[in-house]
């Protein structure tokens, strides 16, 4: 298919802590994204009220019972080692992709504070923002195999609880959920003043997580990446100053989209063995 043939409809959404953006081939699936993060968003709220651990863990908390977004989290949480509040954001993105699917549309991603999950029948490309670093803005990647979650964690650009010392840990994963999670997980173990080996102890726990495809880990000017990496594509000028202007209206790390485009906190660089 033409990369170019299909119109797509942006919208961003605050419903909140969630804020982010959809990005669509349907009018329908907006709403019904919408919607979906909505009603997950307050499932999870009352969740929380009746089981308030839920919330503060940072060690995984087992869900026999409750709404499947606490399922989810707590899943995606088990997988990477972490509390399931750090997938939060990630399985929201994914509840709300399928919302999307099952109204028809073909191209489904959402953002959600900087986690997105995406099913498309064509390719999206992701493209780099990482704070001030040379390359940002510069590189992306494209994006061929769906369904694919993304997620960033930096113990420098973030609000979310990080660790680690890493600019940006960004994973791939089979969806965001477990994206979110792992990227947390990662980020925690980068840190230190010896900066390779801390990269390597990153990437081994990265690819030892269950669902994870690939990883980038950026800490100071260096970065190793392993697994199934996308192609690497340049930027354009006018797609470079659509992501400075989303730089400049805040956004340092994770992802920001605009139509088929994400900025991305992560560069590739040699890989570390």
């Amino acid at each position: 298919m033409n990369r170019k043939a299909k119109s797509l409809i942006r919208q961003t959404f605050s419903f909140k802590e969630s804020t982010g953006t959809i990005v669509t081939d349907r009018k329908e699936a907006i709403g019904a994204a919408e919607l979906a993060i909505q009603k997950h968003r307050e499932q999870l709220e009352k969740y929380i009220h009746q089981n308030p651990i839920f919330l503060y863990s940072l060690e995984p908390v087992r869900v026999s019972k409750g709404p499947v977004v606490a399922r989810k989290m707590a899943e995606a949480s088990e997988e990477a080692g972490v509390g399931p509040m750090a997938a939060v954001a990630g399985v929201l993105a994914d509840l709300a992709v399928d919302a999307m699917v099952h109204s028809g549309a073909e191209v489904a991603v959402v953002e959600d504070g900087g986690e997105a999950s995406a099913i498309s029948d064509t390719p999206i490309d992701v493209a780099l923002q990482a704070g001030h670093n040379l390359f940002s803005k510069r590189i992306g990647f494209r994006l061929d195999r769906f369904p694919i979650g993304l997620a960033t964690s930096s113990g420098k650009y973030s609000h979310a609880l990080s660790f680690g010392d890493a600019d940006a840990v960004t994973i791939f994963a089979e969806n965001a959920g477990l994206a979110d999670a792992a990227a947390t997980a990662v980020g925690n173990l980068v840190e230190g003043s010896n900066i390779d080996e801390a990269i390597k102890r990153g990437l081994h726990k990265a690819l030892s997580i269950r669902g994870v495809r690939g990883a980038f880990i950026l800490y100071e000017e260096r970065v190793g990446q392993a697994g199934e990496i996308p192609k690497t594509i340049g930027i354009q000028d006018t797609w470079r100053a659509e992501v400075a202007r989303a730089a400049a209206s805040g956004v340092r790390s994770g992802f920001w989209a605009h139509r088929r485009y994400f900025a991305v906190s992560f560069i590739k660089y040699n890989a570390v063995t």
